[in-house]
């Protein structure tokens, strides 16, 4: 049964409190992805009626390994959510089911770029940073007139 799919006439009036674990499986990531789940989702929500709304609160966990922009090596990243809050306009009275919408939630907090550096997970430096760079990228540019204020620099330019 899915945790995350409920009949809104059963939801109880102080809401309905959901925790456990799913298999990574659970965020359907295509297999060749440059994104890989490589944990169980671990969740505890609860799951409010608000008038004409569901609020969901509580707290989300997934580990995933990510390839780097840069060097193409995997690194893990973590999405910890402690204080996780959504909620969904209830469309239809029976049944709602929110598993789409906390999918979704989980993975647009995975950098949308991903580098080494910014694994929380394990530490590192990117293997390759530094390596696609000359000397000459990375010197100031210097305009000629620049000494006589930017306007007098941009007059120059042709």
């Amino acid at each position: 049964m899915n945790p995350f799919q409920f009949d809104i006439r059963n939801l109880p009036d102080d809401g309905k409190q959901v925790a456990g674990t799913l298999p990574a499986s659970f965020f359907q990531l295509p297999e060749k992805d440059s994104a890989i789940a490589t944990s169980p989702l671990t969740y505890d929500l609860n799951i409010l009626r608000d008038d004409k709304d569901i609020i969901v609160t509580g707290s989300l966990d997934a580990t995933f390994s990510l390839e780097c922009g840069r060097c193409l090596e995997h690194f893990t990243h973590r999405v910890e959510m402690i204080e996780y809050q959504t909620e969904a306009p209830i469309e239809k009275e029976t049944t709602m089911d929110l598993t789409d919408l906390i999918r979704e939630d989980i993975l647009l907090t995975l950098p949308n770029f991903p580098r080494c550096e910014n694994g929380n997970v394990d530490l590192r430096d990117c293997p390759a940073e530094g390596r696609f760079e000359s000397p000459e990228s990375s010197a100031p540019l210097e305009m000629p007139g620049a000494d006589r204020g930017v306007w007098n620099a941009l007059d120059q330019l042709k």
